[in-house]
């Protein structure tokens, strides 16, 4: 079984947008429509992040979510605004497999523990923003990337593990959106620290980048945006995605 690769699609507005570095949202289509493409393509699973649903304080806009969520014929994880057990239990109820908490895994991260109780290690993703800084560590982020809250990004891996998340979904803001391949001294830190599933997020360049990737960092799967929604230097808008074949033979690349 090859790796996963996963399409990660950030909602805003009721549109889909791509950021450089969490920032300049460029909108880049309608989320059902482009749902739609992936189940064409057959697709692994895809991430929908809400980017702007925390930092609004406002929760999941649960009829656009069970909107998508009809129409995915794939595994579809959801992140933004979940901030308690009930919201998170609606989520699943409106159709996703896997809830993905970010801010408040940091800031009450004993929500985190309930919905692993509740819903399941296999329910329950964390994500985690990181930043690098000057003296080369890195510090989670949350809020959409907006708030500094102090924490080493091991560190903060290691504590989620702990409580019982089902895997990390691990995003170097510096590389996001940018195309210029993965950090992988972040993701291999990360890898190397924690005994649950990590998916690595920012910078994908190619196919081969990704499976260049996890084979020097040991992560379990990638994720990407740019890759699967801009096409040639000009970053024309289109929703692609990878053949089976050709995600076997671009793996197969990658083994001893």
């Amino acid at each position: 079984m090859i790796p996963r690769v996963i399409p990660c699609l950030l909602l805003k507005d009721g549109g889909l947008v791509k950021t450089i570095r969490f920032a300049e949202p460029r909108y880049v289509g309608d989320p059902i429509n482009t749902v739609r493409i992936f189940n064409d393509k057959q697709v692994d699973e895809i991430v929908l992040l809400d980017i702007s649903a925390t930092p609004e304080g406002r929760a999941p806009d649960e009829r656009s979510i069970e909107a998508i969520a009809s129409e995915a014929f794939m595994p579809m994880a959801y992140g933004g605004g979940v901030g308690d057990l009930a919201s998170a239990t609606r989520l699943i109820q409106l159709g996703v497999e896997k809830v993905i908490l970010n801010t408040v895994a940091v800031d009450r991260p004993h929500v985190v523990a309930e919905i692993v109780a509740k819903l399941g290690s296999s329910t329950t993703v964390v994500s985690i923003d990181a930043a690098r800084q000057p003296n080369g560590t890195y510090e989670v982020l949350v809020a959409g990337g907006r708030r500094r809250t102090g924490i080493d990004v091991v560190d903060h891996a290691r504590a989620m593990a702990e409580i019982g998340a089902g895997e990390l979904l691990v995003t170097a803001v510096d590389r996001d959106g940018t195309m210029e391949g993965y950090d992988t001294e972040l993701l291999g830190a990360i890898a190397r620290s924690v005994p649950i599933p990590v998916i690595a997020s920012g910078g994908a360049a190619s196919l081969e980048d990704i499976a260049a990737m996890i084979g020097r960092t040991g992560v379990a799967a990638a994720a990407a945006g740019s890759l699967f929604v801009f096409h040639g230097r000009h970053r024309a808008v289109l929703v692609n995605y990878p053949s089976y074949d050709r995600r076997v033979a671009a793996f197969a690349t990658t083994r001893p």
